[in-house]
């Protein structure tokens, strides 16, 4: 796949940095959207041979018009990797509906609409593939992440009906579900409600600290990650989502099979219920 073109929104940080760097190292062009002049000056000195881009994902209004000046100026687009997000972490009783709507704009509106930029583009070229980044916590649950979890869940189900849609052009969708990894997501890039209810103390103050302090020794490597992104892209036959991490993998298997559970639990009150 020599010679391909990556946008990646969300480039100077994370998971999309890292990317960025594998796929400029395997001799891939490489666009990467940044949200301001320092992190576009960053992203330039990092990565000299990449091409920063000033885009925020929620300025829906504009994205058309910034994807099809990167094309003009860089070329046709092969691999979107759809990065750009954040984690909200917050019990729901106490968190607000606004702190819910940034966390939807950012992680499932500006995914959705950056892609919905791209998709005549890909559709008539009968040719691309779409990365949406979603998570573990789009697969499985836990305390103190409804927002977050929600919003990759969303992601998830849409990138499920967009894969079924541009199969027909010969565009692939694939969502990836990574784990817990050594970026910035459970760091500085992660937004927390204040704690106001203190019946939720015992639930919820050992999962925060126990995040706090994972944060930075997780097992997971975005370097590894990166190569098995390329991996990914070369693949003529890519799946619908790829589990990225062990714990991820761990995690979804227990709760795949906690559900088979109940539903063979509860099939006779679902049988019930046909006329």
């Amino acid at each position: 796949m020599a010679g391909k073109t990556f946008f990646i929104t969300g480039a100077n940080s994370g998971f999309g940095f890292s990317i960025a760097k594998a796929a400029l190292a395997a001799g891939h062009a490489v666009i990467g959207t940044v949200r301001s002049d320092t992190a576009r000056d960053v992203l330039h000195d990092r990565l000299p041979g990449a091409h920063p881009v000033l885009c925020d994902v929620t300025d829906f209004d504009n994205l058309a018009q910034i994807i099809a000046q990167a094309e003009e100026d860089f070329g046709p687009v092969d691999v979107l990797v759809n990065n750009a997000g954040y984690g909200h972490e917050g019990v729901l009783e106490e968190s607000p509906l606004s702190e819910m709507r940034r966390q939807f704009d950012v992680n499932v509106f500006g995914a959705v609409a950056v892609a919905k930029a791209f998709l005549p583009r890909f559709r008539q070229r009968r040719s691309g593939f779409i990365l949406n980044v979603t998570s573990m916590g789009g697969l499985i649950t836990m305390p103190g992440i409804a927002y977050y979890c929600g919003s990759k869940f969303a992601l998830q189900g849409i990138s499920e009906v967009m894969r079924a849609e541009m199969a027909p052009f010969g565009v692939y969708v694939t969502a990836l579900c990574p784990g817990s990894f050594r970026t910035d997501w459970a760091g500085r890039s992660m937004v927390r409600t204040e704690r106001s209810i203190a019946d939720y103390d015992s639930l919820f103050d050992p999962i925060r600290a126990a995040r706090q302090q994972k944060h930075g020794a997780q097992l997971g490597d975005p370097d590894r990650l990166a190569e098995a992104v390329l991996e990914l892209v070369m693949s003529d036959t890519p799946p619908p989502q790829l589990l990225l991490g062990s714990d991820a993998l761990d995690l979804v298997r227990r709760r795949l099979t906690a559900m088979l559970g109940e539903i063979d639990d509860w099939e006779a009150v679902t049988r019930s219920t046909d006329g």
